[in-house]
């Protein structure tokens, strides 16, 4: 399970060190692709596999499932930590995150996100003020 927070550096090569705490996770392989909110999804190759298949569960006839699939997959890049624990960033998941040198790296249980620092601290600071209702409306019983 990947879990707190952590703030490395992107280098002038668009690599950044995968946390200590994530690297049995994730030193096998894994997958970038485009998130929500902005960010970077980071799953393992065994769990992008899974997911994977249950996105071919989706119908082909719903549109919504088609456009998720497009942006999901299109974005998605399978990398490979090298000697030093570090993965690239392909330009266009950079750009899409608004990456900076500054990093936000996430665990999220499944998966980690990648966020640039600043769009992190936003969205930290505008979710804090409705956290506490979210657990009510979103997995009820939860508390």
């Amino acid at each position: 399970m990947l879990l707190g927070t952590h703030s490395p550096k992107l280098d002038d090569k668009g690599r950044v060190i995968l946390p200590a705490k994530f690297r049995e996770d994730l030193g096998g392989g894994i997958v970038v692709t485009r998130g929500q909110e902005r960010c970077l999804y980071v799953f393992s190759t065994a769990e992008f596999e899974s997911m994977h298949e249950r996105i071919r569960q989706a119908p082909l006839a719903n549109k919504q499932a088609r456009d998720f699939m497009r942006l999901f997959l299109s974005g998605a890049s399978a990398e490979m930590p090298d000697n030093q624990n570090r993965i690239t960033i392909p330009q266009h998941l950079r750009q899409y995150a608004g990456l900076q040198k500054e990093l936000i790296v996430t665990g999220v249980g499944a998966h980690a996100e990648i966020w640039d620092a600043e769009s992190w601290n936003a969205y930290l600071a505008a979710g804090e003020e409705t956290y506490s209702d979210l657990e009510q409306e979103v997995i009820p019983g939860l508390f």
